[in-house]
């Protein structure tokens, strides 16, 4: 017989309410048969709610939260145009990332809360779509090249755009933690227990990291134009002004 004297379940919480919203709008991506405008919608809805999350956790949510982690399949071994991003997702998301590599192939995993591993699925697949859109534009702008100098420059965009991705989601991470510490009180002490939370859980996971150490960045013409076409791709609210046809950019 249930204690009637006992605490309510929490299960239907605000913080329940916001996270399981933040789960559905990220998987209503062009991929899985979204139209691009529904898409866009998707990402500014998720950009809002992630903000109430951080203003709705407490400190005994991040305490009683387990750690998951989301493993994202890579195609092939080699080096993705992504690649030089996923350090900065993993920061903005509050995750750990690593490369994995087995029989069954390479795949990335981020490691952390699950709504924060989530959005960081959401925004690699999101960010390599963008870079995917953005290179095919810029060789068609590129048609005196050919050869091997179509594949020195094509490695130059992407590097470019990769690093100008970085340096936003960089930017965006340090101001969203200034934010909700500027909303609510001790909001940087709850950042830190949260880190010490995902911290403590990947230690127990016995899991080593090691770099991968940086790559020699050519920055040329055609990284210049990487770094413009990463300027350009809209990671918080959708395009406007195309009467609602635009690209996930």
């Amino acid at each position: 017989m249930p204690d009637p004297f006992a605490a309510p379940p929490r299960q239907d919480t605000e913080l329940d309410r916001v996270k399981a919203r933040i789960r559905a709008m990220a998987e209503r991506t062009v991929s899985n048969g979204c139209t691009e405008a529904e898409a866009m919608a998707a990402a500014e809805m998720v950009g809002r709610l992630l903000e109430r999350y951080a203003l709705t956790m407490e400190e005994i949510d991040l305490r009683e939260s387990q750690c998951v982690q989301v493993e994202i399949p890579l195609p092939g071994r080699q080096r993705r145009p992504v690649d030089g991003c996923v350090p900065a997702i993993a920061r903005f998301c509050d995750c750990k990332v690593w490369l994995a590599r087995d029989e069954a192939g390479s795949r990335y995993i981020f490691f952390g809360f699950d709504t924060d591993t989530v959005l960081a699925g959401w925004l690699f697949q999101v960010i390599s779509r963008a870079m995917a859109v953005e290179l095919d534009a810029f060789r068609q702008r590129s048609p005196q090249l050919r050869g091997v100098r179509l594949r020195q420059a094509s490695t130059s965009f992407q590097q470019g755009m990769a690093a100008r991705l970085a340096e936003r989601l960089e930017t965006m991470h340090a101001a969203r933690e200034a934010g909700v510490a500027a909303q609510r009180q001790a909001g940087t002490a709850l950042f830190l227990v949260k880190h010490r939370v995902v911290d403590d859980a990947f230690r127990e996971t016995g899991t080593r990291l090691v770099s991968g150490g940086r790559r020699q960045l050519r920055q040329d013409g055609a990284f210049r134009q990487g770094e413009a076409a990463g300027e350009r791709v809209n990671l918080n609210r959708p395009v406007t002004g195309d009467g609602g046809g635009g690209r996930l950019t």
